[in-house]
């Protein structure tokens, strides 16, 4: 993998997971208890003296680590010897309750409350357990204790409506959600459930005119859901164009083509008769409450901790509710749980619609686990299946590039640009890694080509003004030009560590080495594990006379892992028993020299 930096393609939007609510939440937090404080419990050291201390040593380990079921089994062994421990049970049933074992997070929030924990996530996960054993009115008396704005203006109404429809009282559940009608970020939202109470009561008028209100309103933000399960109620309901027609309405980045394009064809060969409710349960529409509930709480301060257990609640209360599944792997990805990810991804059957765009979130988290082989089998299975799909080929071509096979690589970019429209925004990129390809084939001419059409694609992006600054600075040419991409390119990402050392390193290549020293002291500063960077270091110390820190670098370097194949470990060795020779500076044209030099800016030069 070489030094000169590439881009890897993003492969997945939360655009997905936004709901008709994404404003609205800060104003309805007045008087509610910070959510952040709530489950600080879980980094607190336990103040009992009858711990087991082994176990509860192994749970925190564990739990560091973020290995969440083996913590929660650790921490259950350990609050078994001192049942009576609060800051320990609160670990517990938080933890569980963050990887789906709801029932066993009851179990230790029940003793956490009879020990007086009475924070709101107790309430919570003891209501929700109830409402999934069918107890309404138990889930609902434990939800009455939940107070604040938060709670009052959305939480509570979402949860409690689908109690109500539970216990087969219609009206009740949609005056229950009339609170989130006086925000009017939130009006969609209470439409949407309005609407899935109707439908399931069989109030289809009603339940049209809730669903309308999305589908009319421009201001009423549509997610993916809200799409799916509104074009269901049209073909149930005799308008099956309708259907067709909004599913092939929305193509634009905020949801994801390829699970749009898979609802359009769904909704096109759908049979009316044979065509089921989504929401066939309360259970169903208790699932879609805690989902929205977790994509609105991770848009706002509460972040991520908080929609992490609500979204694992709402896979409890609907084990089969796909789209939640990939909000929890979005969410693990996050906090870099790519293994955990992908073991959800692989719970989603192959018939969801879901099911491709989950397919390169896996090739994604394999390449961020550094598992490259896996990735690309994965990938070249998808591209046999989809031949023209230019996201997956641009992937393909990534894994490849990363895994040093450039000749694959190029073929696989060539695919795509072949696919792709002459006057797509990605065109730069795949000319930039197709330029990377080259110049690691050492094809100048090639690589040149591909990184200068780039180049004026990308509208003289710093990454590829660096790569070829950088490349004919390597081979001592095109001095002159390639150090004014090079500063260009600093000017722009100033606090890029590899930008940094390309322009350290050009003073140095130019006989500049207190300059470089400079500069390159900063870029070990921002990449202090880059073995490449400290080992151009060490070389410019030589080169300015400062012989012991020289010394001192280049054994820092042989402690280091090089992922760029320019280090050669047996040289830098060499340099620490016999030192350097001096150098022979490259030939540049002062004038030009001295004119871009002015372009630095002031407080760098």
């Amino acid at each position: 993998m070489s030094k000169l930096r590439g881009i890897f393609i993003t492969l997945l939007s939360l655009s997905l997971f936004n709901s008709c609510a994404n404003h609205g939440l800060e104003k309805i937090k007045a008087g509610s208890k910070p959510a952040q404080k709530e489950a600080a419990s879980v980094n607190e050291a336990p103040r009992s003296g009858k711990i087991n201390y082994g176990a509860y040593l192994a749970g925190r380990v564990a739990h560091l680590r973020q290995n969440f079921s083996m913590a929660a089994d650790y921490y259950g062994i350990a609050v078994s010897s001192d049942p009576q421990n609060k800051d320990l049970l609160s670990k517990i049933y938080v933890i569980l309750a963050s990887r789906g074992r709801i029932d066993e997070a009851a179990k230790y929030a029940e003793m956490s409350l009879r020990q007086g924990d009475k924070n709101n996530f107790t309430y919570i996960i003891i209501a929700v357990n109830a409402l999934k054993e069918k107890r309404w009115q138990d889930g609902l008396n434990n939800m009455k204790h939940l107070q604040g704005g938060i709670y009052e203006g959305f939480i509570n109404p979402l949860i409690n409506a689908w109690a109500y429809v539970g216990m087969n009282q219609p009206d009740k559940a949609l005056q229950t959600l009339k609170p989130l009608k006086k925000e009017a970020a939130f009006r969609a939202l209470y439409h949407f459930h309005a609407g899935m109470i109707n439908d399931y009561f069989d109030r289809r008028e009603e339940a049209k005119r809730n669903y309308e209100v999305i589908v009319n309103e421009e201001s009423a933000e549509m997610s993916f859901r809200s799409l799916q399960v509104i074009t269901n109620f049209y073909i149930r309901n005799g308008e099956k164009d309708k259907a067709v027609a909004l599913s092939q309405k929305y193509n634009d980045d905020r949801l994801l083509v390829d699970m749009l394009n898979k609802l359009a064809q769904s909704n096109i060969k759908a049979d009316p008769e044979k065509t089921s409710k989504i929401i066939n349960s309360p259970d169903d529409g208790l699932a879609e409450a805690l989902f929205n509930i977790s994509a609105t709480m991770r848009q706002g301060n509460a972040g991520i901790d908080i929609a992490h257990i609500f979204i694992s609640l709402s896979i409890y209360a609907n084990p089969k509710y796909d789209l939640a599944k990939l909000m929890l792997a979005d969410i693990l990805e996050s906090r870099g749980m790519y293994r955990e990810a992908n073991a959800v991804y692989d719970e989603i059957p192959q018939t969801s619609l879901a099911y491709n765009a989950l397919q390169m979130k896996k090739a994604a988290n394999y390449v961020m686990l550094h598992d490259y082989e896996a990735a690309e089998i994965l990938l070249k299975t998808l591209s046999e299946e989809q031949p023209q799909n230019t996201q997956i080929l641009m992937d393909l071509g990534d894994v490849l590039r990363i895994r040093g096979n450039y000749d694959e690589a190029v073929e696989y970019y060539k695919k795509a640009l072949k696919h792709l429209p002459s006057n797509s925004d990605v065109n730069w990129v795949v000319y930039y890694a197709l330029g990377m390809c080259y110049e690691q084939l050492d094809d100048m001419d090639k690589a040149e080509k591909n990184l200068l059409k780039a180049l004026a694609l990308g509208q003289n992006h710093y990454y590829i003004q660096n790569y070829l600054g950088y490349s004919w600075l390597k081979r001592g040419k095109n001095i002159d030009e390639a150090f004014a991409l090079i500063v260009d390119a600093y000017n722009q990402a100033p606090n890029d560590g590899h930008i940094t050392d390309s322009l350290g390193w050009a003073f140095y290549k130019l006989g500049r080495y207190e300059d470089a020293v400079t500069y390159l002291e900063k870029a070990t500063e921002i990449e202090p594990a880059n073995a490449l960077i400290n080992n151009h270091l060490g070389d410019a110390y030589w080169q300015a006379g400062r012989k012991n820190e020289a010394i001192f670098q280049w054994r820092h370097t042989l402690k280091m892992e090089d992922d760029s194949g320019e280090v050669d470990m047996k040289q830098i060795r060499k340099k620490i028993t016999g030192g350097m020779p001096e150098e022979q500076p490259l030939s540049y044209n002062e004038t030009l020299f001295y004119e871009k030099l002015s372009t630095l800016s002031p407080s760098e030069n």
